[in-house]
């Protein structure tokens, strides 16, 4: 005889698709700050709470990170700097259970808050868990009626799976720092293959020019014309190295404008002309995307100034219809044949482009010929 399945009541199915919500919202991004922001948004609408905050500890006493849901950003000002771990704060960073209060304000570790702090009565507090380590703690309180059973358990699963995405996030991070420092080591080798050959060159020529000052001036002005040569393009080469090397603006200034400042230095620091223009419709898009575009835009612009001999760089952005961005740099230089490269076993930071616009989502296509000049063109969609 087969067991009997008992249906759902109402209120646990929809606690089960409201879970089902929440997992899927905080689940579908890769920055830390952005899935603790979704966790903590997603706790306070699964429980129908009025505020939430979610803390990550430092080693310090205090918070690495905090954030908070149901607080506008002016009241979020007005409360002042971020919490010390004491009072409740303390008790929930400090042990792998959860707690859960009708009124915090007669906790015995309840120390009071700030005067601009919302006054808060009912308390529901769960740590997000990685085995035994304490990743942070998700902190709700006013819900009308109060907090139930039934709500902790929710709390208890989302607290699970917000555990399992912080995680995957910081995985991601941690990745992102290992390929920027494959960068700078990329930056490195180039620097000592280009620069530092330019100036033994020049010091060469220059000690040739010396002797020569003498007994044959006219051959003497040539070297010093060809140390000119040589400087100047030790210079260029700098100049891009310090380019590279600074870090992009993406979260201050945004996409287009981080792409149109990088363009108009390398315009200054190179002889070739390299000019950018967008639409005005390209929208915000998510960070790891903005990323994505900025970093390929980077490794086709050096490939054209450095190995393509361009004269003329155009660099293009547009918006889509589904709130994404098309990305295009097109050059005049001497072009390759892209099958032969391939067969070469050269890759000019293609393998890496792709690799970009594969974790970003979006489809990358090159075309190029010997002697037709390349275009690079990233699509990405929007979020």
């Amino acid at each position: 005889m087969g067991i009997k399945e008992q249906p759902l009541d109402a209120e646990a199915l929809g606690g089960l698709e409201a879970l089902s919500a929440a997992v899927l919202a905080m689940s579908g991004h890769l920055e830390v700050r952005e899935v603790l922001r979704r966790i903590t948004a997603s706790a306070r609408s699964l429980l129908g709470a009025r505020y939430a905050a979610l803390g990550v500890p430092d080693d310090h006493g205090g918070f690495a990170q905090f954030v908070v849901d149901g607080v506008t950003d002016e009241e979020w000002k007005a409360i002042g700097p971020l919490p010390r771990q004491h009072g409740v704060l303390a008790t929930m960073l400090h042990e792998v259970t959860p707690t859960r209060l009708d009124d915090v304000r007669q906790a015995p570790a309840f120390e009071g808050w700030p005067e601009a702090h919302p006054d808060m009565k009912d308390f529901l507090g769960m740590p997000i868990l990685d085995g035994e380590e304490i990743l942070g703690a998700i902190f709700l309180a006013n819900k009308e009626g109060g907090f139930t059973d039934h709500d902790e358990r929710l709390l208890r699963i989302l607290a699970a799976h917000a555990s399992i995405a912080l995680a995957n996030a910081r995985l991601y991070e941690r990745s992102r720092e290992l390929t920027l420092a494959g960068e700078r080591a990329r930056i490195a080798h180039d620097l000592h293959d280009a620069v530092s050959q330019k100036l033994f060159s020049l010091r060469l020529t220059a000690k040739a020019a010396a002797t020569l000052l003498d007994r044959d001036p006219e051959r003497a002005r040539a070297e010093l014309a060809e140390v000119a040569r040589l400087a100047a393009e030790a210079a260029d080469e700098l100049r891009t190295v310090v380019v590279e090397l600074r870090p992009a603006a993406l979260d201050e200034d945004g996409l287009v404008a981080t792409l149109a400042s990088q363009v108009q230095v390398l315009d200054r620091a190179h002889s070739a002309t390299v000019a950018f223009d967008s639409d005005g419709g390209v929208r915000t898009l998510p960070p790891a995307q903005e990323a994505a575009v900025l970093r390929i835009a980077q490794e086709a612009l050096h490939n054209a100034l450095r190995h393509a001999e361009a004269r003329r760089v155009e660099v293009t952005l547009r918006g889509t219809p589904t709130r994404g961005a098309v990305l295009r740099i097109a050059d005049n230089g001497r072009g390759f044949d892209p099958d032969a490269v391939r067969e070469a076993g050269r890759h000019l930071g293609l393998v890496s482009m792709r690799d970009r616009a594969q974790t970003a989502g979006g489809r990358l296509t090159l075309t190029s010929a010997p002697g037709r000049g390349t275009v690079i063109e990233l699509e990405v969609p929007g979020a």
